[in-house]
C-alpha cells in the first residue's frame, strides 16, 4: 500500500533517477578512459557512454576545464528536469539539496566583495546548482553593509544567516567560521525536515546520509582548528548536533578539546565506521589514500545502499552525489592525461 501511494507522485521520478543511475560510468569504462593517450581519445571514449556527443560543439582547444564544465552542465540539466517533475514534499527536498551550494556561492561573493574582485568573474565561478533569483543582486553590491542587508532579507538562506552573521563578522578570518556555522544550521534544518515530512523509508535513509555529512564536517572542523586560537566553546558552536559523533556527549566534548592529530586518531579508533580512516598505515605513507578519499569511498557506499531500497526520494540525493564523484573522477583522469602523469591516473574512486 505504501508503494502504491508513493507511485502516485513519485513513481515516474524514481524510475527516471534509477535510469540515470544505470547510465553512470562503470569500472570497465573507467579502465578504458585511463588508457587514453590524449584528451581527444578521452572524448571519443566518453561518446560511447551516456554522455554521447556532449563535447561535439566545442570549437576551442579541448582542455580539462572545458570537459569539467560540460560534465557539470549535464548534471544540472538532469537535476533541473527531475525538479521540474516534482511536487511537495519532493520539491522542497530538492530545494534543500541546493542550499549547500547556495551557501558556498554567497560566501564566494562575500569574499570577493571584501577583496574588491571583479563581480562578473565571481558570478561565473558560482555553482549553478546553488543559483537563486537574487544571486546577481548580491554580485553587484559595492559594500559590505548593503551585501549584509541583502543576504539577511532577500536570499533563501536568510534564516540561517540570522543565527550566525553580523556585519562585524565579514572578514577573512571569520569566513570559514561562518561557513561552518551555516552548514551546521543547514544540516540540522534539513534533518528535521526529512524526519518530519518525508515518508518511510526516505526518512531513515536520509538520516544516515545527513548524519554522515555532519560527522564529516565535524572531523574536518576539528582537524582544521588544530593550532588555532579557537576555544572549546567556539568549536562546539560549529559542530552539528546530529550524526554519530554528536550522539555521544563525551566524544563531542573531547573533539572540542583536541590538541593534536594523534589524539583525534585515538578518539576515532573507538568509533566503528571511522576507525580505519586514521589507520597507522595511511599516516605512515604505506597507503596513498587520503582522509578525503576515505570520506568519498564511505559516502559512495552509503549512496549505493540507498539504491537498494524502493519507494524512496533518497535515490535523488544518492544520484547527485554519485554524479559529482563521477565528474571528479573524469576530471582527475583528464588532468593526468593532459599533464602526462599516468602514474597517478588510477587514483579515482569508482562509483558503481
Amino acid at each position: 500500500m505504501e508503494g502504491l501511494f508513493f507511485n502516485i507522485d513519485g513513481g515516474y521520478i524514481e524510475g527516471l533517477v534509477r535510469g540515470y543511475k544505470n547510465s553512470l560510468i562503470t569500472s570497465s569504462q573507467y579502465i578504458n578512459l585511463t588508457q587514453c593517450d590524449n584528451l581527444e581519445d578521452l572524448k571519443l571514449q566518453l561518446s560511447a557512454t551516456d554522455y554521447g556527443n556532449f563535447l561535439a560543439d566545442i570549437s576551442q582547444t579541448l582542455s580539462t576545464s572545458v570537459i569539467e564544465q560540460k560534465l557539470n552542465k549535464k548534471l544540472i540539466e538532469d537535476f533541473n528536469y527531475i525538479k521540474s517533475q516534482a511536487t511537495y514534499p519532493l520539491s522542497k527536498f530538492m530545494e534543500y539539496i541546493t542550499y549547500s551550494y547556495m551557501i558556498d556561492n554567497i560566501l564566494l561573493i562575500i569574499t570577493g566583495t571584501i577583496h574588491n574582485r571583479d563581480k562578473g568573474e565571481i558570478l561565473k565561478k558560482c555553482n549553478p546548482l546553488g543559483w537563486f533569483d537574487t544571486l546577481p543582486t548580491l554580485s553587484i553590491t559595492t559594500d559590505l553593509n548593503s551585501l549584509y542587508e541583502t543576504v539577511l532579507i532577500d536570499t533563501p538562506l536568510a534564516k540561517y544567516f540570522h543565527n550566525c552573521l553580523s556585519i562585524d563578522d565579514l572578514d577573512d578570518l571569520n569566513i570559514e567560521i561562518i561557513r561552518n556555522i551555516l552548514y551546521k544550521e543547514y544540516l540540522e534544518d534539513f534533518y528535521r525536515f526529512c524526519v518530519a515530512e518525508l515518508p518511510n523509508p526516505t526518512d531513515e535513509i536520509m538520516e544516515r546520509l545527513l548524519s554522515f555529512e555532519a560527522d564529516k564536517r565535524t572531523i574536518n572542523i576539528c582537524i582544521n582548528s588544530l593550532d588555532t586560537d579557537l576555544s572549546s566553546d567556539e568549536k562546539l558552536k560549529m559542530l552539528p548536533s546530529i550524526g554519530l559523533l554528536a550522539s555521544n556527549d563525551a566524544i563531542k566534548y573531547q573533539l572540542s578539546e583536541l590538541a593534536d592529530l594523534e589524539n583525534l586518531k585515538i578518539l576515532m579508533s573507538s568509533v566503528g565506521p571511522y576507525k580505519d580512516f586514521f589507520s597507522d598505515s595511511a599516516s605512515a605513507g604505506v597507503s596513498s589514500k587520503s582522509l578525503e578519499d576515505s570520506f568519498y569511498e564511505y559516502e559512495m557506499n552509503l549512496n549505493r545502499n540507498a539504491f537498494t531500497q524502493q519507494f524512496t526520494y533518497s535515490t535523488i540525493w544518492a544520484f547527485i552525489k554519485s554524479k559529482e564523484q563521477e565528474i571528479r573522477n573524469i576530471t582527475w583522469i583528464s588532468e593526468c592525461i593532459a599533464q602526462n602523469q599516468k602514474d597517478k591516473i588510477n587514483n579515482y574512486i569508482s562509483v558503481y
